[in-house]
C-alpha cells in the first residue's frame, strides 16, 4: 500500500467529504452506512477491566507503558486503575474521539489504544475526559461542539504544551471496520504529534514520498491542534509493522 492509498482510507475511515483518489481494491465500506446514532452504553465498556488495562498498554513498548498511568473507561467516564510513576498515560479511546462528522463516530466495536507522553497528557487527554464525559451523559453532538468552543474560549481547558505526543502501537487496536492493510488489519503502527493549527505544508505532510501524513482527528473542529502521524514500522512488542 502507498501513501495515497493509505491516506485515502484514513479520510474514508472518519467519514470526511474530501475526494482523495479511489481506495484501494477490496477495502471494506460498510463503516459508511451502520452507526447513525449511539448505541447502548454497554457496548463500548469493557467487562474485563484488566483485559482494558493490557489493551492500553499494549499501545506503547513495555519499557514505557509498563510505569504508566493506566485509565479504564467507566459509565460516567475514565478512572485511573493504576497509578504510573513516568508521567505518561495510556487508555483506550472510543470511536468518539475522531471527527465530530466521522461515519464510525458511534461504532461501539472501535478501540484506540493510546499512550500520552507528559505534556500530552496534561494538555490533550482533558479532551479526551471532557469529550467522553459529556457522551456518557447523553449531550448531542451540537451540544459538546458548543461546550468544547466554549471551554477553550474561556480558557477552561490546559493549553496545548509543546513536545505532546502519543503511542499508538498497539498490534490488536481496532481503528476502523475498513481493513486498512492488505491482510485486513484494523491499525497500523504509528505515532501522533499534537501541535497548534498549522498548515500541513510546515510539516511536508502529505507530500509525495513523505512520512508524515495529517490526521483529520480535530483541525479546528472545534479543537484548535493538529494531529501529524508518523507510521513507526514495529508494533509495540517489537514485530514489523506494515509500512507505506
Amino acid at each position: 500500500m502507498n501513501q495515497a492509498e493509505f491516506r485515502t482510507i484514513i479520510f474514508l475511515a472518519f467519514g470526511l467529504t474530501l475526494v482523495l483518489g479511489a481506495a484501494p481494491q477490496g477495502y471494506s465500506q460498510s463503516h459508511q452506512t451502520s452507526y447513525p446514532s449511539m448505541a447502548p452504553v454497554e457496548q463500548y465498556l469493557m467487562a474485563d477491566r484488566a483485559a482494558e488495562i493490557a489493551l492500553a498498554r499494549s499501545a506503547a513498548p513495555d519499557s514505557i507503558s509498563r510505569d504508566a498511568t493506566v485509565l479504564v473507561l467507566g459509565r460516567h467516564g475514565y478512572e485511573t486503575a493504576v497509578e504510573g510513576k513516568n508521567g505518561f498515560v495510556c487508555a483506550v479511546e472510543r470511536a468518539w474521539m475522531g471527527p465530530f462528522d466521522g461515519a464510525e463516530f458511534w461504532n461501539p466495536k472501535v478501540r484506540g489504544p493510546l499512550c500520552f507522553n507528559p505534556p500530552a497528557a496534561r494538555s490533550v487527554l482533558p479532551l479526551t475526559y471532557k469529550r467522553t464525559e459529556m457522551i456518557l451523559a447523553g449531550k448531542s453532538k451540537a451540544q459538546i461542539i458548543e461546550a468544547l468552543k466554549a471551554a477553550f474560549e474561556k480558557r477552561e481547558i490546559p493549553a496545548l504544551e509543546p513536545g505532546g505526543m502519543s503511542y499508538m502501537m498497539s498490534k490488536t487496536a481496532y481503528l476502523t471496520d475498513g481493513g486498512l492493510t492488505d491482510d485486513g488489519a484494523h491499525n497500523m503502527a504509528h505515532l501522533m504529534f499534537y501541535t497548534p493549527l498549522i498548515g500541513g505544508g510546515s510539516w511536508g505532510a502529505d507530500l509525495p514520498k513523505s512520512p508524515i501524513i495529517l490526521n483529520p482527528q480535530f483541525k479546528g473542529a472545534p479543537e484548535p491542534i493538529n494531529v501529524f502521524m508518523i507510521l513507526s514500522g514495529t508494533w509495540s512488542d517489537g514485530t514489523p509493522a506494515p509500512v507505506m
